[in-house]
């Protein structure tokens, strides 16, 4: 990174550790792609930070891997270069020994070439709550990269995560098109946040080897359909060959479901989100 790149970094990480939220709410920060840091409770929690440097990024990574310090666990929600980030891991590993890893059985191998420790790593089982640090429960779910794949164990190759932290559930979808199983597992836990991919698939792409994800109608209607609180679109502005426009995304919603609340990130914002529902339980 270039040094006002990296004085950019550090200034976003010394925001994220002096952030604190009361209960009912969440810190988001965007990073890119599917990219995101998540603060709540006194957990800071990871989600597959692309954040290593690459000719064919739209954008700088807004931090570098050596400036990721104080966090406590890092999901991974499958193993494509822009989601475990080879570029990043041994010095996220390096800078933060007591961090907790989550991710698909087919990640572990790549986690601990590249410095994670046996002990350090999680296997993401759909279906089983895990309290990974503090108290943080994270609930992984199959999710299907076009394709519902597996390993010879019958693991999936690609997972999202339920989170539940500091009064909100949250759901980030990590890379997926929609079936039934996973609309229904998703609309059964109340997701007071959801973070869905929008870059959708095509022939085209398909040739090229890009493998898609759910459209920006699609995630519009997931959102409706499972009665999500607030929205929040992901994957669509990294690569220029796989990219979306999140504004057709927001027009498909206010044209469609004009009640369903939703925010598009800037590039490092950080968002606090409140959830009504936290606090409907307060009172």
């Amino acid at each position: 990174m270039d040094k006002q790149n990296k004085r950019t970094g550090q200034a976003l990480i010394q925001e994220v550790q002096g952030t604190e939220v009361p209960y009912g709410c969440l810190a988001v920060w965007f990073l890119g792609q599917e990219s995101v840091i998540i603060k709540g409770d006194g957990v800071t929690l990871y989600i597959d930070p692309y954040v290593s440097e690459n000719p064919d990024r739209s954008f700088p990574p807004p931090i570098g891997p050596g400036d990721i310090t104080g966090a406590d666990v890092c999901l991974i929600t499958h193993d494509h270069s822009d989601h475990l980030d080879r570029g990043s891991i041994p010095s996220i590993t390096a800078n933060n020994p007591t961090l907790t890893f989550m991710a698909p059985a087919v990640c572990e191998p790549q986690l601990r070439e590249l410095g994670a420790a046996a002990g350090q790593i999680l296997i993401a089982e759909p279906g089983n709550w895990t309290t990974p640090s503090g108290n943080l429960r994270v609930l992984p779910v199959s999710a299907a990269h076009e394709q519902k794949d597996t390993d010879e164990q019958g693991r999936p190759l690609y997972v999202g995560y339920i989170i539940q932290l500091n009064g909100v559930t949250l759901y980030h979808a990590g890379d997926t098109v929609l079936f039934p199983e996973l609309i229904e597992t998703v609309s059964a836990q109340d997701i007071d946040l959801a973070l869905l991919p929008i870059n959708g698939r095509d022939y085209f792409r398909n040739e090229r080897n890009i493998v898609g994800n759910m459209s920006y109608r699609e995630a519009a209607e997931f959102a409706a359909v499972a009665g999500f609180e607030t929205v929040i679109p992901l994957h669509y502005d990294l690569f220029a060959g796989n990219a979306e426009n999140p504004g057709y995304f927001v027009d498909y919603l206010y044209r469609h479901f004009p009640e369903q609340k939703f925010h598009v990130m800037a590039r490092a914002e950080r968002f606090v989100y409140a959830s009504a529902r936290a606090f409907r339980k307060i009172e």
